[in-house]
């Protein structure tokens, strides 16, 4: 029984952060796993301790010394989970506060634009950076499903761009991404109503658009894109040094992309160094 549950905890600990990768947990959760884990360890000192079983074994391979082993990975995987779950805050903190501060520049050059109407900065990737209860962990990966009319309304949009009605379309995206908040589509919406305002020559509302199309899903298939018009769009309204630093974002976020080569070629026609 003791040779069981021992073996149980060691393969535990050996598969904890693996499996917590797979799942897609968060970095509380693999903590308070191997917290967990950490208390199976002392329960199982405990009951080898009462049965005697602490000295048995091969010279340097005892129970005892196991126990030890993995007690002292435990700990470390611990203390590296938050050490990382704290820089991964100071990132997205930092992210949300840049972007914060692009919003409020753009509003400071619009026409007619409210600064105090802009509220709180949604935070990066659109959750709270403060540990959370564990979920359980999806059997199956579910599609994002579209609400009744999502696709028609997108599509009839799209329809006002490319019927060359750009200011209809700028509108009709703006509604759309008010509408259906957190839409899987929600990122193309932005991304077209930014070109919708650049094809006006309103590059400043483009620059708005695009921002929230890169801080809609900063990873997603439109993310480099996104990104890229940002950056075009504030050298074109003569905000040269913050155009210069998100062109090159767009290079180290995305070295691969086509976007990084027209980043690379706007920071030539921008000037930058």
């Amino acid at each position: 029984m003791i040779r069981n549950t021992f073996l149980a905890v060691a393969l535990a600990c050996a598969t904890a952060v693996p499996v917590a990768a797979q799942d897609a947990q968060t970095l509380a959760d693999v903590r308070q796993q191997l917290s967990a884990l950490y208390v199976d360890v002392q329960s199982l000192r405990a009951e080898l301790s009462a049965t005697g079983g602490m000295t048995a074994g091969v010279a340097g391979a005892t129970p005892l010394d196991r126990l030890n082993a993995i007690e002292a990975e435990l700990q470390r995987l611990t203390s590296k989970s938050e050490e990382l779950e704290f820089r991964i805050g100071q990132v997205v903190r930092d992210g949300t506060n840049r972007i914060g501060d692009l919003e409020f520049r753009l509003c400071e050059l619009e026409e007619g634009c409210d600064i105090g109407a802009l509220g709180d900065t949604p935070t990066l990737g659109g959750v709270d950076v403060a540990p959370v209860a564990p979920q359980p962990a999806p059997t199956t990966t579910i599609e994002p499903q579209l609400a009744i009319g999502e696709q028609a309304d997108f599509e009839a949009a799209q329809t006002m761009m490319e019927e060359g009605d750009f200011a209809g379309a700028a509108v009709a995206f703006d509604n759309f991404t008010a509408a259906y908040p957190g839409s899987p589509l929600s990122q193309q919406a932005h991304y077209l109503r930014g070109e919708s305002y650049e094809s006006l020559g309103e590059m400043t509302n483009a620059a708005r658009a695009y921002l929230s199309a890169f801080s809609a899903d900063q990873t997603g298939e439109g993310a480099a894109d996104a990104l890229f018009k940002l950056g075009f769009s504030l050298g074109a309204i003569g905000q040269t040094q913050d155009a210069c630093i998100t062109l090159q974002q767009v290079g180290n976020k995305f070295p691969n992309s086509d976007a990084a080569l027209d980043a690379q070629s706007a920071m030539r026609n921008f000037g930058c160094s």
